[in-house]
């Protein structure tokens, strides 16, 4: 169990338990999160975060419920709220225990009265659970309070009062508040007395060190109160966007339903241990319903992401195919696959209905017949493939003739595309930080792989796949001849093009940078360079660009290296693939490092000693899940998002793929 003590070291616990994040979903893009003190530190914690259109649109309906007992003219206060210079109440001090398994729950005690806080989501609904189990062995009678702190808004904004106008309502079991349409419904057990406070200048301190706007106001429309006799006492609320009618008999529905959903994710796995299973359970709550699609789909992370295509399209293997969930992967795949234009899966899908689908990535579809391949291999549904086949064929079709964003095959067989197309594609100020213009090794690495992918599954199914053959020949003629550096013994990261094709722009000297990029040209099914090159590269890769959390996006030797991704965004983007450490880059490793070491026992044992440190981080920053990124330099902090997909997914995928299969 994971846990935060309080009661003997409740100093300690503020700075302990604020930089340990927890977060619960429902499967559409909606969540609930906090810290493991129940303090709020970010725009985007919240018990009630909706998805208003799953999976976008997502809104901070219900920010917390703060409660506390009065026994006498004694009242304790739970909730803990930071404002300018104060940190007030600290209910901190009450707490004894956290723990996030089987749910998030929170246990206080005061005045000899035990709260046990209990937090659930219904899967496919936006709505949040909490039940109340209060042991009361002292006292006639103690009173029970919660007031619902509530708001309204989009999770990148912050609120003030003259901002929030919501019509309340009351009904039997609570209140309905409501905003243009959107309503918040909060039902309970314990009656509700109608009192409207704001809570001004209440600070989010993890926004604040990002940069960010940190204040907002938050509307107290009310409370529940009730007395607690002496012995056990169960109490619930819950909080909708749809009209909601519960009992206790319900809430203890719910939560059993939800543990055994839960359960049912690593029933399927045939080799158990903790680490495992808790990488199972981590990538569930990435795998969403699109409603524009009436479909499945990928959040690339939380709290701020959407379902991107390149982020779905790697972290489908590890999410939906080791875990046997096919139908997910099929669906998936689908809902990419119906919405290719130009040979160009979407990049991602828009917040609004009537928005356009934008597809600025070069290497997205490349990674659509990659997990095509996979899902194949997986299932033998030849069907499902042959229903995606003019896909398959439209983007190779595409990238030898040129398509958007001057995307083309070269006469060489190369790929080549503009500026901003691959997964370092961060932009300062109007300028690329890692200009990778022209033709990229992973890039080309994953044409190659795709043609020879896109030719077996072809034979498959009787098509006359010749014309790919010969393009990955090519391909093959030319692409060790342009990346290998001889002398530093690995690839070449770019080959820059001039900005305009057919300019007599002259090109820029090729980039000696060395990045993880390289690792995908000895990681993938089908690859170009022989052994002794592999070998060469993946010494590189050890020796300046592994870490205990994944693998630096550039060598400290370099002089552009940034060991510390922190600060406002200016000087976390400029960090962002200059150094910093990326997770997902370990399931491409750990693959690469095990082939070229001839799969030995040895080999596998290594990489499983690798995870030791993403074990450790399980129980930092998102409880039970991986951070987007690390610092490049020791200690490692995490930083980025608390739960990345691809940081799950390829690590869970070379896990099950790679590491367990033992010789």
């Amino acid at each position: 169990m994971d846990s935060t003590k309080g009661s003997t070291d409740s100093e300690k616990l503020p700075a302990k338990g604020i930089n340990r994040e927890w977060i619960i979903t429902n499967g559409l893009g909606g969540y609930a999160s906090s810290t493991a003190t129940g303090m709020n530190t970010r725009k985007y914690h919240g018990l009630l975060v909706a998805a208003i259109n799953p999976p976008v649109r997502r809104r901070v309906m219900l920010s917390s419920l703060d409660e506390e007992i009065q026994v006498g003219s004694r009242a304790c206060q739970f909730a803990a709220h930071q404002y300018p210079g104060a940190l007030h109440p600290q209910g901190y001090r009450h707490l004894q225990n956290f723990s996030t398994e089987p749910f998030p729950e929170f246990r206080y005690f005061a005045e000899d009265v035990s709260v046990r806080k209990k937090i659930t989501m219904v899967h496919g609904e936006n709505t949040t659970v909490v039940r109340y189990d209060i042991s009361n062995p002292s006292h006639d009678t103690v009173t029970f309070r919660v007031l619902p702190l509530v708001n309204n808004r989009d999770i990148h904004k912050l609120t003030s009062s003259g901002d929030l106008r919501l019509e309340q309502q009351l009904h039997d079991t609570g209140t309905v508040l409501e905003r243009e349409g959107e309503r918040l419904y909060i039902d309970s057990d314990i009656p509700f007395t109608p009192k409207a406070y704001w809570y001004y200048n209440m600070e989010y301190m993890t926004e604040l060190s990002r940069g960010y706007p940190f204040r907002e106001d938050n509307f107290n429309p009310g409370y529940f109160e009730t007395e607690v006799g002496r012995g056990e006492s169960s109490f619930f609320i819950a909080a909708s966007t749809s009209g909601i009618s519960l009992d206790m008999n319900d809430v203890d529905r719910i939560f059993n339903h939800e543990m055994r959903r839960r359960n049912q994710l690593t029933e399927k796995q045939a080799h158990k241990d903790d680490l495992l299973n808790r990488l199972i359970r981590a990538g569930d709550s990435f795998i969403v319903h699109r409603q524009s699609t009436g479909s499945k789909s990928i959040i690339a992370g939380y709290h701020w992401y959407s379902d991107w295509g390149r982020d779905s399209m790697i972290s489908l293997p590890g999410l939906t195919l080791v875990t046997g969930r096919f139908d997910d992967a099929r669906s998936i795949l689908a809902t990419f696959a119906a919405n290719c234009s130009g040979g160009l899966i979407p990049n991602f899908f828009p917040e609004s209905p009537s928005g356009e689908i934008a597809y600025n990535t070069v290497d997205a579809s490349l990674w659509f017949i990659h997990s095509l391949r996979k899902y194949l291999d997986y299932t033998e549904d030849l069907d499902f493939v042959a229903g995606v086949w003019d896909t398959v064929e439209s983007i190779i079709d595409h990238y030898c003739r040129g398509t958007k964003h001057d995307i083309r095959m070269e006469a060489d067989g190369l790929i080549s595309q503009g500026g901003q197309l691959t997964w370092m594609d961060i932009k300062v100020r109007g300028r690329e930080l890692t200009s990778r213009r022209g033709k990229t090794c992973e890039i080309n690495a994953l044409w190659y792989n795709a043609l020879l992918q896109a030719s077996t599954m072809g034979e498959k199914l009787g098509k006359d796949t010749s014309a790919f053959y010969e393009v990955a020949e090519l391909t093959k003629e030319n692409f060790e001849g342009a990346f290998w550096n001889e002398d530093k013994g690995c690839l070449y990261d770019c080959i820059p093009c001039p900005e305009k094709p057919g300019s007599n722009e002259p090109v820029c000297l090729k980039d000696a940078s060395v990045r993880p990029n390289q690792v995908l040209a000895v990681s993938l099914p089908f690859t170009m360079l022989p052994h002794v090159s592999e070998k060469s590269i993946m010494q590189i890769v050890k020796d300046e660009l592994l870490t205990p959390y994944g693998l630096r996006t550039l060598s400290p030797s370099d002089p552009f290296y940034m060991g510390i991704y922190q600060g406002d965004t200016e000087s976390r983007d400029t960090a962002y693939h200059n150094g910093t450490v990326w997770p997902w880059l370990l399931g491409p490793y750990i693959t690469a490092y095990i082939k070229v070491n001839g799969r030995s026992n040895r080999s596998k044992d290594e990489m499983r000693n690798l995870l030791k440190g993403i074990e450790v981080h399980l129980e930092e920053a998102g409880i039970g899940t991986v951070s987007e990124v690390f610092d490049g330099d020791a200690p490692h902090n995490p930083g980025g998002t608390i739960s990345q997909a691809w940081s799950v997914a390829e690590i869970l995928r070379a896990y099950v793929e790679d590491i367990g299969s033992r010789d």
